[in-house]
């Protein structure tokens, strides 16, 4: 995507990965929007890791998943980061921060959430719509043969006609207790959601910790495309994934 929103404006998620923002931006501070899908240590723990953010020309809106709109954000983020737990606490970071309640919805012409089922509180999808390419972000979603008609269509509204589909892909077939039980997917069903939104491309990401990069890449070669021929790439840290031209049909 160029234009409009760009990697200097817009970040999904504030894992530890975040830390490498400065090899983007270089000198410069981040000036622009990081919308957390939910608040698990993994997608949050790279805020105060992060130099491109933490300085005092910096200027950042923080939309942070909440469940209603009467809970203070910054309350929220502070549960799991603040003292004893942290050194500091949310307004402890440099710049200037603006904490927003992330409710569902569209957020402005380019950006809409939507609540999708993931284990232990509010979890959002996200659908990016710029220039003409459309990104749907789904990180953390139990997609998996247990999940519910409801919970599919929300996630579709979000995925549908999309670009690319970046889409967590941690389990196999035949391991859905583990999916069930961790509330993550099986690439078997995000590659077959994938042609029911006729999205353009899938990119699977949050890979299973206990595989290897050798059976990574067997997966890669077992699922390089959908069933229905769209092309699958298995995200890799630091390689750039090309949004594209818009889907066709």
């Amino acid at each position: 995507m160029q234009g409009g929103v760009t990697a200097t404006q817009l970040v999904l998620d504030a894992g530890t990965g975040l830390a490498a923002l400065p090899d983007l931006l270089g000198d410069a501070p981040f000036t622009g929007r990081i919308l957390l899908s939910h608040l698990h240590w993994d997608h949050m723990q790279g805020l105060p890791f992060c130099r491109s953010i933490d300085r005092p020309d910096a200027e950042v809106s923080l939309l942070v998943p909440v469940p209603s709109a009467d809970v203070d954000p910054v309350q929220l983020l502070a549960r799991s980061f603040s003292p004893p737990n942290f050194p500091i606490g949310p307004e402890g970071l440099v710049g200037d921060w603006r904490f927003r309640a992330l409710l569902a919805g569209p957020i402005d012409e380019t950006l809409s959430v939507a609540q999708v089922v993931h284990k232990g509180g509010v979890t959002f999808g996200v659908r990016v719509a710029l220039d003409g390419s459309t990104l749907a972000y789904l990180p953390d979603h139990a997609l998996h043969r247990g999940t519910s008609a409801v919970d599919r269509r929300s996630a579709a509204r979000l995925a549908a006609g999309a670009d690319l589909l970046l889409h967590n892909g941690q389990y196999l077939a035949d391991e859905q207790g583990l999916a069930v039980a961790y509330g993550h997917a099986i690439i078997e069903e995000v590659l077959r959601f994938a042609d029911e939104c006729r999205v353009g491309a899938v990119a699977l990401t949050h890979h299973a910790p206990m595989r290897t990069d050798d059976e990574l890449d067997e997966l890669a070669r077992r699922f390089a495309h959908t069933p229905g021929g769209r092309p699958v790439t298995f995200a890799r840290q630091g390689v750039p994934i090309d949004v594209g031209t818009p889907a066709a049909g």
